[in-house]
């Protein structure tokens, strides 16, 4: 059936409501430890040797069933899923996760975990199709300590049917229409950011048409994209600081498919080294994508796209444009 306006409270009632819980199949071991770290390439030394820590982002690894399911699943997500899969959202996709770390694991803890449903979203329309986010949270704890919290959030949708002018008249008409397409006409809104705990000062600052970056307390190590802790030393003590907007090209891409409804390829996006040096990905405006060159300087600047949203992107002089 489709997705009534009335659903959505029925939905909502499962928020708060226990969506597993159970232990671990195996407690923290050093040969997993070697196995996450060979697959992720990290030869951390903190991870290897007599007496190792996992990997913080292993965090979720230690509660997983493998191959035959997963651990304590409660009924009560299984019914919201099923709810879901009622209302027409028979599609998943996964969207993204957070993690905050407590404490270090070390081979031998012993983990235990809960799990709750942490929200329902209102119906959202994407490009996927129609459908609600569903965020859970799981407390994870090492020999009865607390050890860390994992959110997980999916995408239950249902997916969008393709037109049948589309179907009838095939991609290479479809192309053909876009071309001729009325310059003024409205297109689909751009990606918004994500915005989170870690990374919302970074927004802000944008709002106030500030570039922020961090500045490490401890060891003075600035950082970009914006992050809980100091790659370098591992301290969680930081200040935001200013950056001054100028900056070069350190290098670039020139994207020309798959196309994407809120952008008109080709279009260049680089990696723009800082006068700070840190980096950080944008576009490049001022200049044809093919007149994009690697040392091209350029400068901030805050451009609002659809429904207000400020942006920083970079710009280079009009002199480049010309060569």
């Amino acid at each position: 059936m489709d997705d009534p306006e009335d659903v959505y409270p029925l939905l909502k009632s499962y928020e708060g409501r226990p969506a597993g819980s159970g232990r671990g199949k195996d407690p923290v071991n050093a040969p997993m430890i070697r196995h996450w770290c060979e697959a992720m390439g990290d030869a951390n030394p903190a991870y290897a040797g007599a007496d190792p820590v996992a990997p913080p982002t292993m965090l979720q690894v230690w509660t997983m069933g493998g191959l035959s399911g997963p651990i304590g699943r409660a009924a009560a997500y299984g019914e919201l899923l099923a709810l879901l899969d009622s209302a027409g959202c028979t599609a998943v996709v996964a969207t993204d996760c957070e993690q905050e770390y407590l404490r270090p694991l070390r081979p031998g803890h012993v983990i235990t975990f809960d799990s709750v449903i942490e929200s329902v979203s209102p119906r959202k329309t994407t490009k996927l199709g129609a459908g609600h986010f569903v965020t859970t949270r799981t407390d994870i704890r090492a020999d009865g300590e607390p050890a860390g919290t994992h959110r997980f959030r999916i995408f239950k949708y249902a997916p969008a049917k393709a037109s049948a002018k589309a179907s009838a008249n095939g991609s290479a008409n479809a192309s053909a229409e876009a071309s001729v397409k009325d310059p003024g006409e409205s297109r689909a809104a751009r990606p918004r950011p994500v915005v989170n705990r870690d990374n919302a000062g970074f927004w802000d600052g944008v709002a106030e048409r500030r570039l922020l970056i961090q500045r490490c307390d401890a060891c003075g190590a600035l950082r970009f994209p914006w992050l809980p802790g100091c790659g370098g030393c591992g301290s969680p003590e930081w200040t935001a600081v200013e950056a001054s907007g100028a900056g070069t090209v350190f290098s670039y891409v020139v994207v020309h498919h798959p196309p994407f409804p809120a952008f008109d390829p080709p279009y260049a996006v680089a990696l723009i080294e800082l006068a700070e040096g840190v980096r950080m990905i944008s576009n490049i405006s001022g200049v044809p994508h093919d007149r994009v060159r690697i040392g091209m300087p350029v400068e901030l600047e805050f451009v609002r796209v659809d429904g207000g949203q400020l942006l920083p992107v970079f710009r280079a002089p009009a002199s480049q444009a010309a060569l």
